[in-house]
This record gives structure tokens, C-alpha cells and sequence, in this order.
């Protein structure tokens, strides 16, 4: 009886030991932790600008590459200020044109000659032609604000408003992922272990929703530190060696860091 009583107690205090000290149940030179599935890259897109959309020529789920057009705002009056803009510097260029073939009547010594316009006049219509330039150039960087283009190839993972609809400055219309590029960010990696964690150092990864192993590396520490429930946290981000299939944004996994 005291044989067995004895057990129990040893059984009990080295359960309370791993209770009072999670990473006494981890292997020996490891860390565990929690962890997400996130994409390495997400973009929350809108406008500068302030109008009703007038196009979206995407939709949700959709792949995109860099450069292409995702949304446009309705806003006939800056295209006309681009219209007239490139009027205005057509015919400026056409001025100073004309001012360098252009000659003047002259009467020297009895004598008629026609010659080039003083240097200033060339110069007044060349520094015209410049500053119908600058505003060429100020009118399309100003509608270039109102077409809302890729700034990196993903997948369009949400659009939050519809053709027609007013929409606010700053307001996020459309977010952009890469989810063929995943990755993982620890969510629980308290500060007793954050120091043993090194950038380069081998993961194991296991995917609860696959029931599975991967292999990966630590590529990002965050140097500050977020507070969970309490507990102070530190982030650390985790790239796969090689991402997995069926891989989704927001699965959960456990990640076991090699010291």
C-alpha cells in the first residue's frame, strides 16, 4: 500500500512539474509553440479619392499579376483635365515650333533681310512648352490616383463594395494575398523561449487539419512583443521548405524550433 501511494505521489509531482512548466514536456534543445497559417503577403487596397467606383474587372478568388487594373473610380472631370492638358501642350509645342522657323523684316542700310526672333522670344515658348508639361504630368498622376492596380501578383481574397457605390477615402475596397506563398506565425511563443529562437534555425511543422509532419526554418523574429490573455508573446514567422498542398489560410499548426 505505501509502495503504491508512494507511485502516485511521484506520478502526480511529475505531473504538476509539467503542468507549472509546459516546456519541461518538449524535447531537450527544442521550443513549441503555437502557430497560423498566413500568407507572406497581404495588401489592403483603396482609393486616394473620394467618388462612386465605376468599374471592379475582377472578382473574389481571382488571380492577379502586378500592374493590372483592379478597380476605377468614375471622375469625367479629371479625364477631361488630362484631355485638355494634352491640348495645351500640343499646341505649345506647335508655338515653339513656329518661333524657331519664324523671321523678322528687316531694313539695314537700304537693304531687306529677315531674321531669326530675338533668343527670348524662343526662350518664352520653350519655358511654355515646360510648363504645359508639368501640368500633363500633374493631371495624370492625379487620375493615376484613381485606378487602383496590383502592386504585387496574389489572389484577390475579398472586395468590399460594388459598382455604383460611393466610396470614402482611404477606405479598403479589395485585398490582395499570395496564397501559393504561405507561411506560419507563431501565436503563443512566450519570452522565456523567444531568446532561444534563432533566425535560419530547422522547424518541424505539424499540421493538425492534415495530421501531418513538414519540414521549414525560422525567417522573421518580431522584435516587439504583443500581450495574449495576459501573457506576453513574441511572433515568430516560419517558412516551409517546401508549401503543401491544400495548404489554407488559417489553419492552425504546432511548430517545434531546434535551439
Amino acid at each position: 500500500m505505501n509502495r503504491f501511494h508512494g507511485s502516485t505521489l511521484l506520478s502526480l509531482a511529475a505531473i504538476l512539474v509539467m503542468w507549472v512548466n509546459p516546456a519541461f514536456a518538449a524535447q531537450e534543445g527544442t521550443v513549441v509553440a503555437s502557430a497560423v497559417i498566413v500568407p507572406a503577403q497581404v495588401t489592403e487596397l483603396g482609393f486616394m479619392t473620394s467618388a462612386l467606383i465605376k468599374e471592379i474587372p475582377v472578382k473574389e478568388g481571382e488571380q492577379v499579376q502586378a500592374g493590372q487594373t483592379l478597380a476605377a473610380l468614375d471622375v469625367p472631370e479629371l479625364e477631361y483635365a488630362v484631355v485638355m492638358a494634352e491640348a495645351a501642350l500640343r499646341s505649345a509645342l506647335g508655338e515653339e515650333k513656329v518661333q524657331s522657323y519664324r523671321r523678322i523684316k528687316d531694313r539695314r542700310n537700304g537693304k531687306v533681310f529677315f531674321d531669326v526672333v530675338p533668343p527670348e522670344v524662343r526662350e518664352i515658348a520653350h519655358a511654355d512648352v515646360l510648363q504645359t508639361q508639368a501640368e500633363l504630368e500633374i493631371a495624370q498622376a492625379t487620375l493615376s490616383q484613381t485606378i487602383l492596380v496590383a502592386p504585387h501578383a496574389g489572389t484577390i481574397t475579398s472586395i468590399s463594395v460594388l459598382p455604383d457605390e460611393y466610396v470614402e477615402q482611404n477606405q479598403i475596397v479589395i485585398t490582395l494575398a499570395t496564397l501559393n506563398n504561405l507561411q506560419l506565425e507563431t501565436t503563443d511563443l512566450s519570452e522565456r523561449d523567444i531568446t532561444k529562437v534563432k533566425k535560419g534555425a530547422p522547424v518541424n511543422i505539424f499540421i493538425e487539419a492534415m495530421n501531418e509532419n513538414f519540414s521549414g526554418k525560422v525567417i522573421g523574429i518580431s522584435p516587439i512583443a504583443n500581450t495574449v490573455g495576459g501573457d506576453v508573446v513574441f511572433k515568430v514567422t516560419v517558412a516551409f521548405d517546401k508549401q503543401p498542398q491544400n495548404l489554407l489560410w488559417g489553419m492552425t499548426a504546432e511548430v517545434t524550433i531546434e535551439e
